[in-house]
């Protein structure tokens, strides 16, 4: 059932994570940083509307793959700090997730600035 109490709560929840990720993880100080650099170009550059929202989108995607990256490292250090194969291939695979973000945020970039 909707609730405008849950949905605020929710909404806390969720601004809530996005500052501790913001306070403990300096890759994702970096990414909204570079985000934040790179979201007035768009505005500037010669584009159509459907290739500025790909930019947009792309730049989304590299800050959704950090988090999610950071929920997987978190919940795997909240569990056991010691070494395990399975939580290597956890965090790596979180890890691989932001690298493809990046690679594919790059290439959109690369591809729209010049064409």
């Amino acid at each position: 059932m909707f609730s405008i109490s849950r949905l605020i709560r929710a909404f806390g929840h969720s601004v809530n994570g996005l500052k501790s990720t913001f306070a403990s993880e300096t890759a994702f100080k970096q990414e909204v940083i570079l985000c934040v650099v790179a979201a007035p170009i768009i505005y500037w550059i010669d584009a159509t509307l459907v290739e500025k929202i790909l930019l947009i989108i792309s730049l989304a995607f590299v800050l959704m793959a950090e988090l999610v990256n950071t929920a997987i490292e978190a919940v795997v250090d909240r569990i056991s700090h010691e070494r395990h194969e399975l939580s290597k291939k956890a965090k790596d695979v979180g890890s691989g997730v932001v690298l493809v973000a990046c690679i594919n945020a790059a290439v959109v970039w690369l591809l729209i600035l010049l064409d």
